[in-house]
């Protein structure tokens, strides 16, 4: 069945908006008209989009349905708050001891170190192994050639006879193989809710993928893609990636007393990334700086320089975290300049960095945080109060 040709009007920004044209009308899923915002309007980072609602004074409420839309409609992109950075809270660099996430389990929260290791600066977030936060809405990446014919003809059978696509070998490997490369964006260890999102979306898009008899649509596709996925791990691990290496056995500390229980995987609102040390850095030149940083922290107006050796040690320090899961007074101990916060720094931004750091740890959106400003006429300062909307 062919639609009728449709435009809408794209609120990209403050004095930025776009006309957007669809040939075949408006798409079937927000997840499609999502990937078709970014293509059309050259977009790579994550975002959600909100419509304008006429019942509600044409304020803009988050789109849930391409229902809530019509043709020459309005949508406006929202971005996503820290889309590109890893598992790790983005304090601003102006507060250089800020407190980061949990990364421990539950079962040891409460004995051993509840801080992540430090502020890191864009610079390291750009290595190959950075992590983003997992999208609103998943996109089903483009697959090989051969593969999107097969599918194109499969979804043009489905919409003219209702037929499924029964994918031959070669074309089940691809697509989970794609599925898996977008996946590991994000994280290594995705939950079982995650795999419902990727599965929805891939037959959201692909609907000749559809699996008859299955309450779904999907749990074939998630039972194989959680295979594929584990099997890419052990790949992973066999080149030496510290973020899956962390949870072998044989890297466990040999002074455990049950190594295998202690191997885990990320659970909600914790971060268990292990970047890997910077180019030309091993374990002991690192820990040389982690002693030289003890002096470091005792010298007058040295900021700077703490700042870029904590930043440098950011991955010696975060694997140490994460797999030795050592005791808070240790941890202080060994890492002084994480917890040295002086009154003579902005107050207003050490609240600001708890705050944020707290909403990274619950998976809120930054971008919901209000700022209320309060003002006292007996002193000159003022002080700012953060709270949830």
């Amino acid at each position: 069945m062919t639609h009728a040709p449709a435009i809408i009007k794209v609120i990209l920004g403050d004095n930025s908006s776009q006309r957007l044209n669809f040939q075949n009308g408006l798409p079937d899923s927000v997840s499609e008209l999502v990937t078709e915002v970014q293509r059309q309007c050259g977009i790579n980072t994550n975002f959600r989009l909100q419509f304008m609602d006429a019942l509600f004074g044409n304020e803009f409420l988050n789109l849930t349905s391409v229902n809530e839309i019509q043709d020459r409609g309005t949508v406006k992109l929202i971005p996503i708050t820290q889309a590109s950075a890893p598992q790790c809270a983005d304090i601003p660099s102006t507060s250089e001891t800020a407190l980061c996430n949990p990364s421990v389990d539950e079962t040891s929260s409460m004995s051993s170190v509840c801080v992540d290791t430090d502020t890191l600066s864009t610079t390291v977030f750009e290595t190959s192994s950075s992590r983003q936060f997992w999208p609103t809405f998943f996109h089903v990446p483009q697959f090989s050639f051969d593969a999107e014919l097969k599918l194109e003809r499969g979804n043009a059978a489905y919409k003219e006879k209702g037929t499924f696509l029964i994918p031959d070998p070669k074309l089940k490997s691809n697509i989970l193989e794609g599925l898996v490369q977008e996946i590991v964006k994000y994280k290594v260890y995705a939950t079982d809710k995650e795999f419902n999102i990727v599965g929805e979306a891939l037959i959201s898009k692909h609907p000749c993928l559809t699996e008859k008899g299955s309450l779904t649509g999907y749990a074939g596709w998630k039972a194989s893609l959680k295979n594929k996925l584990a099997i890419y791990r052990t790949h992973l691990r066999k080149l030496g990636c510290p973020e899956v290496l962390v949870n072998s056995v044989k890297h466990k500390p040999a002074d455990k007393a049950n190594a295998a229980a202690a191997i885990k995987k990320p659970r909600r609102s914790e971060v268990n990334y292990c970047p890997p040390h910077p180019t030309g850095e091993s374990d002991e030149s690192l820990e040389n700086l982690r002693v030289a940083l003890l002096s470091e922290v005792k010298k007058n107006n040295n900021r700077e320089v703490i700042r870029m050796k904590m930043e440098k040690t950011f991955s010696h320090r975060r694997y140490e975290v994460v797999r030795d899961t050592p005791m808070i007074q240790d941890f202080k101990a060994r890492w002084p300049a994480l917890f040295d916060v002086s009154e003579d720094d902005d107050v207003d931004v050490g609240r600001e960095c708890i705050i944020k750091g707290l909403c990274v740890y619950l998976n809120e959106d930054l971008g919901n945080l209000v700022k209320e400003y309060v003002y006292f006429r007996r002193s000159s300062w003022s002080w700012k109060a953060a709270r949830y909307q």
